[in-house]
């Protein structure tokens, strides 16, 4: 009460607070929701990346929104970029021109989309390399290594999506590829072309609804997901690395408040920092240079963005293959760009459920493997890392035999002879590595019995950090 009598402001506000919290509860979520613990290990920071990628590709996205016209209705070009006076261009490209040229800070943001997009997917991959080479995947975590999956998969889908919405000469190849992968895909493949595209290539469609797929579904989708995701890291808790006090039936490491809570705002703003850095400094596809799409124009040395470039090889190093019988033909790209895709993300969804019956492990594991721990699936990981690398090279095969004066067919060839050689050396290389190294380190700090002494929730003799069981 104030010397008047009547109740303070502060006093008002913490009523109008008990109020709402007797309604909602959140005062009791929020307090057991501050207490969560965060194991202390860099690479656990490596899928939180990914997130504030996605949040500055959303916040560029949208002010790229207001400027950007999808459509592919052909106009006069008549802005900054001399060049290109004069010159009959689509909307979508007219409209991309003049986000770089003529509207302030358009070209950064731009590119700061462009990089977040490249960082998203790349930040994703190395989280779920390091999520298989640690055995996070494991009982009670399958269904989140299979929502990260997806967003990977989600993540490759829109990245696609989006370069191709310039119109430019190089996203137009681009397409022009994705509607021949698309009509060689057995049964469903011309009526699946013909909705995307609405019709015959290149058609009027396809760029309205590649920019409806960009800038709508798949983010709900991704943005559904990553709640999810969440939620269930929520659920589960962290897993943590093998040390003192760790066990399956805790977390060690720091409290969400305050010491989380400061690590992770600074990583954000370190990631929104070195993207617009990018923005700023680094160039990314000045579709300016490669003037607008034309259908009978192919550009050499093509190079599609990096989580493309695997597919792009597959597709060069791919014999001149065809099947026919029974009245239908399964066309040469179906092997490459289909049934490979296939079988990778097929093995990748299945690879919990597969290992736990080839290992008959299936308990709950809540403490991380160490990769030399488990040399088998470390060999397997580096092998099917080193394959879809020698891919992603391949996909780059006439740059490099410009760059190096050699000939293509010969770059093609020791391409594929790579492809074959490399991941069954690194697979083996891998292992022996790994066997050295339990020999020389021994057992993890954790697993001797004298680790083993602190009770559940509790750590060690010792141990500073933060302890929570897990449920």
């Amino acid at each position: 009460m104030n010397e008047g009598g009547l109740p303070s402001a502060r006093t008002r506000a913490g009523r109008l607070a008990r109020w709402v919290d007797d309604r909602v509860g959140v005062a009791r979520a929020g307090r057991s929701t501050l207490q969560k613990v965060f194991p202390n290990h860099w690479s656990f920071l490596l899928g939180e990346i990914a997130l504030y990628s996605f949040v500055v590709l959303v916040i560029t996205g949208v002010f790229l929104t207001f400027f950007f016209k999808a459509s592919t209705e052909p106009v006069t070009y008549d802005g900054s970029y001399e060049p290109l006076q004069g010159v009959e261009v689509s909307q979508a490209y007219k409209s991309t021109l003049d986000l770089s040229f003529d509207v302030r800070a358009g070209l950064v943001m731009r590119q700061m989309h462009h990089w977040a997009a490249l960082v998203f997917v790349a930040a994703i991959v190395v989280h779920l390399a390091r999520v298989f080479f640690t055995g996070a995947f494991r009982r009670p975590r399958e269904l989140n290594w299979v929502i990260g999956i997806t967003l990977l998969l989600l993540g490759i889908v829109n990245g696609f999506a989006g370069y191709s919405l310039p119109d430019d000469q190089l996203s137009g190849t681009g397409v022009r590829i994705a509607y021949s992968v698309l009509l060689s895909v057995p049964f469903i493949g011309p009526w699946a072309a013909s909705l995307l595209f609405g019709g015959g290539f290149p058609g009027e469609d396809i760029i309205p609804r590649l920019f409806a797929i960009h800038i709508l579904i798949v983010p709900v989708i991704i943005t559904g997901l990553l709640v999810l995701h969440l939620g269930l890291l929520v659920r589960h808790k962290h897993t943590h690395f093998p040390g003192k006090g760790a066990r399956d039936d805790n977390v060690v490491g720091e409290r969400l408040w305050p010491t989380y809570v400061f690590k992770a705002g600074g990583l954000f703003f370190l990631v929104g920092a070195v993207l617009a850095a990018l923005g700023g400094l680094a160039q990314i596809n000045p579709v300016w240079m490669w003037g607008p799409y034309q259908t009978q124009n192919v550009s050499s040395a093509s190079q599609p963005d990096w989580y493309m470039g695997w597919l792009e090889g597959a597709l060069r190093l791919m014999p001149n293959w065809e099947w026919r019988g029974w009245g239908y033909q399964i066309p040469n790209p179906f092997w490459a760009a289909v049934l490979l895709p296939g079988v990778t993300f097929t093995l990748l969804y299945l690879w919990p459920w597969i290992e736990a019956r080839v290992t008959e492990d299936r308990r709950a594991h809540h403490v991380l493997d160490r990769p030399r721990d488990r040399p088998v699936r470390t060999a397997l990981g580096a092998a099917t890392l080193s394959f879809y690398t020698v891919l992603g090279f391949a996909g780059s095969n006439d740059v490099l035999a410009i760059a190096f004066d050699l000939s293509l067919n010969a770059v093609l060839v020791a391409f594929r002879v790579l492809l074959f050689t490399v991941p069954p050396v690194v697979g083996v290389a891998t292992y022996r590595v790994c066997k050295e190294l339990q020999r020389r380190d021994g057992p993890a700090a954790g697993e001797s019995p004298g680790d083993r002494v602190a009770g559940p929730g509790q750590l060690g003799p010792g141990d500073q950090a933060a302890a929570e069981p897990v449920p």
